[in-house]
């Protein structure tokens, strides 16, 4: 009789009980919550740490209690407290409030690097490669990257972002659907106070402000496509269509650039996805993305990786729940967590795309301040713990 596999002889097979694609950070949340069990985890990610991405930078506070489960305090790593919420419409109005729950804000080049540094600590194999390809057969996955590496796992977990090759193998629904966002981002240095997060609208889109680490001010806008092809550039985009929100236009002309050249990312979608799909329990914006006029994605992210791991380590004990179990219960658990928060983000993106009603909210919301918290606190969940 044979004797059992160890984990590293399993590993040097290409054998895991988890695999995870994509290390952004509800792929890293998951790896990271799974090892903390003993779970054989293998990671795969395209790129390499530390990396800058198109993203807002703002979390909010309902997440601390995972982290300090997972044993990350974002403080530690530079992490800024952000109190106060500021919002400006189309016609430079704009509206002050404190936020219900606070939040902070650190980069995705810091918070990515933190993470994944903790999962390798854990005995997480984080692999740099681009997963090409994923079959579902004999209640296993079989998954095969663009360095012809193939792995089989129990489990497969799906964190690959917004829009992958992957989700076109799978021939998903959303992905069928017109994708006319487009998202930019860069960090200045400058003048602005770190316990605030600003949302101001333009034309066509609207930009989040706030400090992350080491006194950078990440600047983050999404636009539609439509708006910005009759430009040139960005540069052309922001002084025609950005610049006509004058507290934008102050704080851009009033820094001074920290990126050589600003990041951008195309086909940005807010279609309804599956939280499963082909037997992947996806997580994080693999399986729905709100607004980020909102300013909740990062968060959301998060709690998928919470949800889908408490699952999943039931799942793997092999007698708290079978595969349809598993996958009935996450569906369950995700729409009950963020359904109305994703309804409630589209929203209210549609009403400030619409300058009149935009306009009639901020009146409306002058004379009832106590109004606002209570919006905000639709897109937000309360502190979640394990």
């Amino acid at each position: 009789m044979e004797a059992p596999m160890t984990a590293s002889s399993k590993q040097a097979h290409g054998i895991f009980d988890v695999i995870i694609i994509g290390g952004g950070l509800a792929g890293l949340c998951n790896a990271i919550h799974l090892s903390k069990f003993g779970t054989n985890v293998l990671l795969i990610e395209k790129n390499q740490y530390p990396k800058h991405k198109v993203c807002g930078e703002y979390i909010s506070n309902e997440v601390l209690p995972y982290l300090a489960f997972l044993d990350i305090n974002p403080f530690h790593f530079g992490a800024v407290k952000i109190d106060n919420f500021e919002l400006s419409t189309t016609k430079n109005k704009r509206i002050t409030t404190k936020l219900p729950l606070g939040g902070f804000g650190i980069s995705r080049h810091q918070l990515d690097f933190v993470l994944s540094e903790k999962a390798t600590k854990n005995g997480v194999l984080i692999l740099q490669d681009t997963v090409v390809n994923t079959v579902f057969k004999e209640d296993i996955f079989v998954v095969t990257t663009k360095t012809n590496n193939v792995f089989t796992a129990k489990i497969c977990i799906g964190s690959f972002g917004k829009r992958s090759l992957l989700d076109m193998k799978m021939d998903r629904a959303f992905i069928q659907k017109k994708t006319p966002y487009l998202g930019v981002k860069t960090h200045v240095k400058g003048d602005f106070p770190d316990e605030l997060v600003a949302l101001h609208n333009f034309k066509g889109g609207y930009c989040g402000v706030s400090k992350v680490e080491n006194n950078a001010i990440n600047v983050c806008y999404i636009t539609s496509y439509t708006a910005f092809k009759k430009y040139k550039n960005i540069n052309d985009f922001q002084e025609n269509v950005v610049f006509k929100n004058k507290f934008l236009k102050e704080i851009l002309k009033q820094t001074t650039p920290i990126f050589e050249k600003p990041l951008s990312i195309s086909q940005i979608s807010f279609e309804t996805k599956k939280p499963v799909e082909n037997h992947m329990i996806m997580c994080g914006d693999s399986a729905g993305m709100i607004h980020p006029l909102c300013g909740n994605g990062m968060s959301m992210a998060i709690q998928s990786a919470q949800i889908a791991s408490k699952l999943i380590l039931k799942y793997l004990k092999g007698s708290q729940l079978t595969r349809n179990q598993l996958e009935k219960s996450y569906i369950g658990q995700w729409n009950k967590q963020f359904k109305w928060r994703l309804k409630a983000g589209h929203f209210i993106a549609f009403l400030f795309r619409k300058d009149k009603i935009a306009a009639m909210m901020l009146q409306l919301l002058k004379k009832a301040p106590f109004l606002l918290p209570i919006i905000i606190k639709q897109t937000h969940g309360k502190p979640i713990n394990n």
